[in-house]
């Protein structure tokens, strides 16, 4: 039995608490109330009431800390250097087609640095969570990256651009590359999960291009506290901004960013 800290067992009740209206929704998905937001990109019933619990339960924990929320944008606290970083739902697709593949995402920024992370499946009860020097684990198991070292061998997660969203030929080249060096590549729909999965050895790798800070902040922590590395595409650290990551164990690293790179 692992020993949180406080505020990852703050992070993780608000996870719980926001899963419990998550899984009932998903139960009842057709009966759903759904408006679309944009091309391919819509919001439900589930993903504001999600929202709306996390902010209140870490709120209620840490009132002076402000917010980035993916429906409620920024909202400022009296703590200038905190902020959490929430997705109350990724995956939200596959959840209104039915598909038990989504997650809660919380990221924790301080003055700048994710320090705490948690991504939690509903459906598989699986609570990935990280703290800054802590290391990552799933539930109450360590968990680390994969140890493979040829691309031959590993599995790859991704993200593919969807209607009215980001570059498709470009990825198109990208995968075609990918594919020819490595065992294969999944694209499943939920970012966070994506990089937990990384986390926990089960993709080797993972890029995604387009992506928002709330889809990666708690992920990019957990890869890196499972002994991982991760960056964006060029090799640097503005991840968060510039919305492109490559995450995979260090021996990885450098043979699919040169992959990508000679792709682009």
């Amino acid at each position: 039995m692992i020993t949180r800290s406080p505020i990852l067992n703050v992070m993780t009740r608000a996870a719980d608490k926001a899963a419990r209206g998550l899984k009932r929704d998903f139960g009842e998905v057709e009966q759903l109330q759904v408006s679309q937001k944009g091309p391919a990109d819509f919001v439900s019933n589930a993903d504001l009431k999600a929202e709306k619990v996390l902010r209140e339960e870490l709120s209620k924990a840490r009132p002076a800390f402000g917010f980035l929320l993916e429906e409620g944008g920024t909202v400022k606290g009296t703590d200038p250097e905190h902020r959490w970083i929430i997705d109350p739902l990724d995956g939200t697709t596959n959840f209104l087609h039915g598909l038990p593949h989504f997650a809660i995402s919380i990221g924790l920024e301080k003055a700048g640095e994710i320090i705490a992370g948690v991504v939690y499946d509903p459906i598989k009860d699986e609570m990935f969570c990280a703290e800054k020097g802590g290391g990552a684990f799933l539930n109450d198991r360590r968990i680390r990256v994969s140890a493979r070292k040829n691309l031959h061998e590993s599995l790859i997660g991704t993200g593919i651009p969807f209607r009215g969203r980001g570059d498709g030929d470009r990825f198109n080249r990208q995968l075609s590359a990918m594919m020819a060096e490595t065992a294969g590549v999944r694209r499943w729909g939920a970012a966070a999960l994506d990089l937990a999965y990384v986390a926990a050895g089960r993709f080797d790798g993972f890029w995604e291009e387009g992506l928002s800070p709330w889809d990666i902040a708690a992920g990019l922590l957990l890869v890196k506290e499972a002994g991982g590395y991760v960056s964006d595409l060029r090799g640097g650290q503005g991840m968060l901004d510039s919305g492109t990551i490559l995450a995979s164990n260090n021996l990885l690293h450098a043979p699919l960013q040169a992959l990508l790179t000679n792709a682009a």
